[in-house]
């Protein structure tokens, strides 16, 4: 399998940082609240300083969604809208222990990061413009087609695994109990991006391995190394 970033998103958005990361091995028989307990405590003393539409990594999403002709409080990045009621109500839902940490460790770096079950994705996975042909499943089983030069990740049969971007998943690959491999992907577009999401992809290898019995595989994407082969 392979996850990329198609030639006119790396054109339009120059300054997208990405880090992704391959684990197989994956089940929800795991305790993860040490961890998000950490992470969390990161997050929180940064929200004690200053709201997160203060914070440069949330204005950059902001800025980029305006780039796609979206309006940023109404369409806001998946960290913008996890800090958002973090910082409301002091604690996220839980949900499955893969996607707990991968929240926490959003909440930390304030960096959204999208996590696919592996099985329900068809050949490549790439972020590129939609067609406006494609079909995107919600959480709530109905089935969706993005706009045309809508921002999403689409598969090798047409498929929106999200859409606006950062801003919505698809339930098609949402991780389930039934979950064993996963394709992890963070993504920012503000200063320093590019090392910011590769110490985020580092720093959840290092949680995956001491909760799971996984080797995950990792890489950062740039213009000069834009794909990323995995075995699913």
């Amino acid at each position: 399998m392979q996850f990329s970033h198609s030639d006119a998103i790396w054109q339009a958005f120059p300054e997208l940082g990405a880090g992704v990361l391959h684990a197989g091995g994956i089940h929800a028989a795991v305790d993860v609240e040490e961890a998000i307990a950490s992470f969390s405590a990161i997050a929180e003393a940064r929200l004690a300083e200053a709201q997160e539409g203060e914070f440069p990594e949330i204005q950059a999403w902001r800025r980029g969604f305006s780039r796609m002709g979206l309006k940023p409080t109404q369409y806001r990045s998946a960290s913008e809208a996890l800090l958002r009621r973090f910082r409301k109500e002091r604690a996220l839902p839980r949900l499955h222990p893969l996607i707990d940490l991968c929240n926490a460790i959003s909440l930390a770096f304030a960096i959204p990061v999208a996590v696919f079950d592996t099985e329900n994705i068809a050949g490549e996975l790439q972020v590129r413009h939609a067609t406006g042909h494609e079909t995107y499943l919600t959480f709530g089983g109905e089935s969706e087609h993005p706009e045309p030069n809508e921002v999403i990740f689409a598969d090798g049969e047409g498929r929106a695994h999200a859409r606006r971007w950062t801003n919505r998943q698809s339930g098609l690959s949402a991780v389930r109990e039934t979950t064993r491999s996963v394709l992890i992907v963070a993504e920012a577009l503000h200063a320093g991006a590019g090392g910011d999401t590769g110490r985020l992809v580092a720093t959840l290898a290092d949680a995956l391995t001491r909760h799971w019995p996984v080797t995950p595989m990792t890489a950062t994407l740039g213009r000069a190394s834009p794909r990323f082969d995995f075995q699913a």
